[in-house]
């Protein structure tokens, strides 16, 4: 394990504090670099989050595909879990923190909005950051793809009306720009060039008389310090862009993120007793935690822009999520990869 890898907390950490700094000390240049989007994905972002996720997608094994049949269970359990699940834990969780215990700190429309905000980020499931994880957690590469697409076909039918059941909105419209965008970006584009690269790797040792893994691997050791560059560049952009948010309102900030770690940790803990009980792999088991606990923060961020408002609560609620998303998906990384000997090899 490398440098990068050995101190990542400590890296994002420091990302986190210069990504904060210079949002205060150079508001109009973040500003611009927000602006640079389409469709609610900022394209600075999804260009860092593909450099992240094309090594992964290299990796990915189009021939052991077919074998996800025989070990149906990790998929069964991601979907029972983003579907039927975390959806109305978050909306619970959410209502007993607003509606009850910061009753008294908030207005009653303030709340009700935060709340909306929560409830998307907890019907939006992960698509993009998911494949990083995965790798940080040594997990199957070709599962995690089968898993983060399925889903994403899931999400297509049911995240509108599962929202407008929560929210109680009858009229949820969902911005498909935003979904098939991030779907072509963070899944389609870098499958596509992982699996030309992969061929092309594969052709090179062929032809030098080397061995196939090996290429593979050394290939994956060459872009890894990329891929951190490119996480790392990511918080410090987002915290950019909420630099002033973070130091103006931490009250409501605190408030809202209280909730989503509870129900982060608590989706995780959740998640990972039943992969426990099933006896899933651990290469199967870590990936399938974390899809459940990560979020699909774009799509919440526009459906909260498009019924709210640009400034509501729910807004704010969306990009706390984007906020905390970050440094809680690496302490379960970390936690993954400490009970990797719980679980079958």
């Amino acid at each position: 394990m490398g440098v990068f890898e050995r101190f990542l907390s400590v890296w994002v950490a420091l990302a986190i504090i210069v990504g904060t700094l210079l949002g205060n000390l150079f508001p109009s240049i973040f500003e611009v670099l927000s602006g640079i989007e389409f469709a609610q994905v900022n394209l600075i972002i999804a260009v860092l989050i593909w450099l992240m996720i094309y090594p992964v997608m290299v990796q990915v094994n189009f021939e052991s595909i077919t074998q996800i049949a025989k070990e149906p269970k990790g998929l069964i359990l991601t979907v029972v879990i983003n579907w039927l699940v975390k959806p109305f834990t978050m909306a619970l969780v959410g209502w007993l923190f607003f509606k009850g215990v910061f009753a008294d700190f908030i207005q009653p429309e303030t709340a009700n909005e935060y709340l909306a905000g929560v409830i998307l980020l907890g019907v939006a499931p992960c698509t993009a950051m998911v494949f990083i994880w995965s790798q940080l957690t040594k997990g199957d590469a070709s599962y995690t793809l089968v898993q983060v697409s399925v889903n994403d076909v899931i999400m297509i039918f049911a995240f509108a009306p599962i929202a407008a059941l929560l929210l109680g909105i009858t009229d949820i419209i969902v911005p498909w720009q935003t979904l098939l965008l991030s779907v072509g970006l963070y899944v389609v584009a870098p499958l596509i060039a992982g699996l030309l690269t992969r061929q092309r790797l594969k052709g090179r040792a062929t032809s030098q008389q080397q061995n196939v893994d090996s290429a593979l691997q050394a290939f994956d050791t060459r872009m890894k310090p990329w891929s951190i560059v490119g996480l790392l560049l990511t918080v410090v952009l987002l915290f950019g862009f909420q630099a002033e948010v973070l130091l103006t309102r931490p009250l409501d900030i605190a408030m809202i993120a209280t909730p989503l770690l509870i129900q982060t940790y608590g989706i995780f803990a959740i998640t990972f007793i039943i992969a426990l009980l099933i006896k899933l792999p651990h290469r199967i088991a870590a990936p399938a935690c974390l899809i459940g606990t990560s979020n699909f923060f774009e799509l919440a961020v526009a459906v909260a822009i498009s019924l709210f408002g640009l400034q509501s609560g729910a807004a704010l609620a969306t990009v706390v999520g984007v906020l905390v998303e970050v440094p809680v998906m690496l302490s379960l990384v970390w936690f993954a990869n400490k009970t990797k000997h719980w679980f079958k090899s």
